[in-house]
């Protein structure tokens, strides 16, 4: 009996040994639980006080005509424009105006799916040439295709299949980076102009020559920024026969550069666009 009353003690003791720890843990976890919720709210009250002020359209405040001049985005350009001091000299500010206009241009050409989706891409890059003032010609067409002096043209608004681009001319157009991921996928493609558009570097050449367009026999670079370096992209064009250039001996780079590539592409010729200009 004394051994069964001691076994019984003991056990009565481990259980109440192991509830007191049950319950000390449950209070340091409610401690700790009230302890994390106190700091969060803090941490938010901080992060409250810190937030950046409320513009005057949030607030309700009454606000003028000068509302206009705000940048909205408030992005680096502008902070950066802020600290500049102000510039009354009549060059500066057309440089500025020059600047905006590049900057808005190249946003205005970017590349949009959705005229892709609807026209596809022969009526789309159409699209986009011609509103720019270049020139198109399709396939079995007689003549070349261009805006009027409003800027009008007939070229189908919607998908169709008979209307295929042969040719572009975007000569003297105002074209950048960003508007040549418009001309691709142009399967039917043969002639490509960029006489004298002063934008178009090796960076430009570049995307052009890997636009899809694997039919292209004639293009035109005569005019541009266009150097050694960006020829030798010029090997994904298997079928290019012709090459308009400035001038194919103006540099011991240049030179060497086009009996390379006359070498990748054995049907390809090189001209200076003194021979080819001239004649039109």
């Amino acid at each position: 009996m004394l051994k069964l009353y001691n076994g019984a003690l003991r056990h009565s003791s481990r259980r109440c040994i192991s509830l007191t720890a049950c319950r000390n843990n449950e209070e340091t976890n409610n401690r700790e639980s009230a302890t994390l919720k106190r700091i969060r709210e803090e941490l938010a009250k901080e992060k409250a006080a810190l937030k950046w002020r409320k513009t005057n359209e949030e607030v309700g405040d009454v606000t003028t005509k000068l509302k206009y001049f705000a940048n909205n985005e408030q992005t680096s350009d502008f902070i950066l424009l802020m600290q500049r001091p102000f510039e009354l000299n009549p060059k500066k500010w057309l440089a500025m105006w020059e600047k905006k206009k590049e900057k808005d241009e190249r946003h205005m050409q970017k590349f949009l799916a959705e005229r892709h989706e609807i026209l596809g891409p022969d009526l789309a890059t159409a699209h986009f040439i011609l509103h720019r003032g270049g020139l198109v010609k399709f396939v079995n067409a007689q003549h070349w295709t261009k805006a009027d002096e409003d800027n009008n043209f007939k070229v189908p608004n919607q998908y169709d299949p008979s209307f295929k681009l042969e040719a572009i001319r975007c000569d003297n157009m105002r074209l950048y980076y960003e508007g040549l991921e418009n001309i691709r996928w142009l399967q039917h493609l043969k002639f490509a102009s960029f006489h004298n558009v002063l934008s178009f570097d090796d960076w430009c050449l570049d995307r052009f020559s890997g636009s899809q367009c694997a039919n292209l026999e004639v293009l035109d670079i005569s005019g541009t920024q266009c150097t050694a370096r960006g020829l030798s992209c010029l090997y994904r064009l298997h079928n290019l026969k012709l090459l308009i250039v400035n001038d194919p001996k103006e540099s011991l780079e240049y030179e060497l550069t086009c009996s390379m590539l006359q070498e990748t592409l054995p049907k390809l010729k090189i001209v200076d666009a003194a021979s080819v200009h001239n004649l039109q």
